[in-house]
């Protein structure tokens, strides 16, 4: 039950949308999966679950090939696409039905009721798709990719369009199918990915950026941000002329954030300045890194 990429690229005409990644998935992990709009992401998932062939490397799904067999693949696969494909004629019911034909279940009727229970889906089953809220159409596709029970999930955007009540539904129900199962989660949605995964992947531009936890990516990336707040007003020169400063900006009062080649030279200079000045440091602090800021720093355009 893991996903296994080795080398895996697609390109279209001169540009290499995914280029050479590789990374492995085991059960029980719940690992995001990030980049900016235009990276790769929904690219590489697509390849995973063989709705496309790769130009080069591999896709492995619980040992098996995806472009060998990609027929077993998508029975070991819950996938939900960004795009969410719905038939907006049928009704709740009738489409889990249907998408339960197509994977050949025994107990249809069973297991349409089991993910309708819980993917929130209750009051809205006798609905056709098209009357329901884009929120409730997410979770038809959600309840459609948990209606085989597979052993991988692939969700592409699985909480858009979702009010913040339903959000955290979702992700309890993400976090809980991940005790027992490989799941691949993208999500622009940074504070998303942060609450629920415990791996963190990201690709920029085609390339594999990071792949590692969130607690050793924050050990590792450094922060250039400091925020300096002082008893006494003061010229913005003052802060500007600091060699360690690249950008200053002025907050309520006697706050400013600053822009550090290096956030601990720039503390270091901050206190010999007050020292120099006679002035009083009321907080000094180096922001710490949170998904957003390591994800901005890897992700930068040169």
């Amino acid at each position: 039950m893991s996903i296994e990429v080795n080398g895996l690229t697609k390109v279209y005409e001169q540009q290499k949308a995914v280029n050479n990644i590789s990374f492995k998935i085991n059960k029980g992990e719940i690992v995001g999966f990030l980049g900016p709009n235009g990276a790769g992401k929904s690219t590489t998932m697509k390849m995973i679950t063989g709705y496309l062939l790769p130009d080069a490397g591999t896709a492995m799904v619980s040992g098996i090939d995806v472009t060998q067999n990609s027929i077993a693949t998508k029975k070991k696969v819950g996938y939900l696409p960004e795009a969410n494909p719905l038939y907006y004629d049928m009704y709740v019911k009738e489409y889990l039905l249907f998408v339960a034909g197509v994977y050949g279940i025994g107990n249809r009727q069973s297991a349409i009721n089991n993910v309708i229970e819980l993917t929130g889906l209750t009051i809205e089953r006798k609905k056709k798709i098209g009357q329901l809220s884009k929120g409730y159409k997410q979770r038809v596709g959600f309840a459609a990719s948990l209606v085989h029970d597979p052993e991988v999930l692939i969700l592409d955007e699985p909480t858009s369009g979702l009010d913040p009540n339903q959000i955290i539904e979702i992700r309890n129900v993400i976090k809980e199918q991940g005790k027992n199962k490989t799941v691949l989660f993208s999500s622009h949605i940074l504070q998303e990915v942060q609450a629920i995964c415990d791996r963190v992947i990201i690709i920029n531009r085609g390339e594999l950026v990071a792949n590692d936890t969130l607690s050793n990516l924050q050990k590792n990336t450094k922060s250039n941000t400091v925020k300096v707040a002082f008893k006494e007003s003061l010229p913005i020169e003052s802060l500007q002329n600091l060699s360690a400063v690249t950008n200053v900006q002025k907050g309520n009062d006697n706050n400013w954030q600053l822009t550090a080649t290096d956030a601990t030279e720039a503390r270091k200079q901050l206190l010999e300045l007050a020292l120099k000045e006679n002035l009083n440091i009321v907080s000094l602090q180096t922001e710490g890194n949170n998904l957003e800021e390591i994800f901005r720093t890897l992700t930068k355009m040169d």
